[in-house]
């Protein structure tokens, strides 16, 4: 059945019984925070500490609209597959013959990519939390994400591990957040008249938070849930949009945390801006908690960047231990790369970035398409019209991301 519970050895009567729609509602909920934790990985860290050091308070512009976009985007994805009950391969497929394929591919390569530097990244947070080296460290920190696909109950670990490592992020976030004692006041003000707009951080902050894999790591993870179909439309929305605010509450509180250091006068470090910030606002105590966010930042990214990118090799029908097999597979074959580079390559860092601006206007065109033209796919179900207008204007958004990443491309 498609609505049935995809999560390795579902409860007995799972999406039936009170107790299965419990593990429905627990999946969903670390379906919402695996979109989150997906999102806040090591590149978001350092794009929030470095832009919100160039640009101070009028920073906070972008980040409302930059998160008004994600909110437009994540709706639309949740609600057209979680009312399609399928992948998003999959009703490209049905779409266009290929579509889904070229889609798979472009999810996969930006996957395993982004993937090498969440691994040093999770390397980067243990150095500063311990003292461990980094390359110690991103193996020692790839045999966790191992671990989680490893066990009996590999989904409901999964789901367990990014809520606990989302709140703990937020919460020592906060904490730096108020010793930074940031001007709050202008913060507001320039949220909706900025003293400076820039429209190239305003893109980077979309497709750092809603492109690539990371667009599709909740809704599939969704689907594992069992609350799915048409009559479950409230949860798919409250959950899709909860999600995105999970990310928000992380940027803000980020941005707040390195807005009072920046006001204070205090310069930060080229090499590591967000450990400058996060040292000079509480001592060593805040130094330690930049190593706890930064590992669990990037350790959740390893996590959910192998599980989304194998859900576009899988399908309802593969197995759960061969789904577990792949993803510690392509977490084995991340870590190898980044252990025989010994640092992630920039240039493949810049294709995985164009290959992220590539996947989202073709993703999402095939996520309005099927809301506009293929209600056959949605079970006859009636998309809302201004659902469909707001992801439109989302949408020609995307494909200005996705041009300037062709762009880049032609630059290297």
């Amino acid at each position: 059945m498609n609505d049935a519970p995809q999560d390795p050895a579902p409860p007995e009567g799972a999406g039936q019984t009170a107790a299965g729609r419990r593990s429905g509602r627990r999946a969903l909920l670390g379906a919402m925070f695996l979109m989150a934790t997906s999102a806040i990985g090591p590149g978001f860290i350092t794009q929030t500490t470095t832009f919100t050091a160039r640009l101070g308070a009028a920073f906070a512009f972008a980040v409302l609209v930059s998160i008004l976009v994600d909110v437009a985007v994540q709706l639309n994805v949740w609600r057209v597959i979680g009312v399609s009950r399928l992948r998003a391969h999959e009703l490209g497929n049905k779409v266009a013959p290929g579509v889904g394929w070229v889609l798979t591919v472009l999810v996969v390569a930006g996957g395993l990519v982004f993937n090498i530097a969440n691994v040093g990244g999770s390397g980067l947070g243990l150095n500063a939390m311990v003292g461990l080296d980094p390359t110690i460290g991103g193996a020692l920190s790839a045999l966790v994400a191992i671990a989680v696909f490893s066990i009996r109950r590999a989904g409901a670990a999964l789901d367990r591990i990014v809520v606990v490592l989302g709140a703990v992020m937020i919460l020592m976030t906060a904490y730096v957040a108020i010793v930074s004692d940031p001007p709050v006041g202008a913060a507001l003000r320039n949220a909706v008249l900025p003293d400076q707009v820039d429209v190239l951080v305003i893109t980077t902050l979309i497709g750092g938070t809603v492109g690539g894999y990371i667009t599709y790591a909740g809704a599939h993870r969704m689907l594992d849930s069992g609350m799915t179909g048409p009559e479950n439309v409230g949860h798919v929305s409250r959950s899709s949009v909860q999600g995105i605010l999970v990310t928000a509450v992380m940027r803000v509180l980020l941005f707040l945390a390195v807005l009072g250091v920046v006001g204070s006068g205090v310069d930060l470090a080229t090499a590591n801006p967000t450990a400058t910030a996060f040292e000079a606002a509480a001592g060593q105590v805040g130094l330690r908690m930049f190593g706890v966010i930064l590992w669990a930042a990037a350790i959740t990214s390893v996590i959910g960047a192998a599980y989304t990118s194998v859900s576009f090799l899988t399908s309802e029908a593969t197995s759960p231990r061969r789904r577990n097999l792949l993803t510690i597979g392509f977490i084995v074959v991340s870590t190898a790369a980044y252990l025989l580079l010994g640092t992630t390559p920039v240039t493949l860092l810049v294709f995985a970035g164009a290959f992220n601006g590539l996947i989202l206007p073709i993703g999402f065109t095939v996520v309005l398409w099927v809301a506009w033209r293929r209600r056959d796919l949605l079970g006859g179900y009636r998309y809302p019209r201004w659902l469909l207008a707001v992801g439109v204007l989302a949408w020609l958004l995307t494909l200005y991301l996705g041009w300037q990443s062709v762009a880049g491309l032609g630059s290297l």
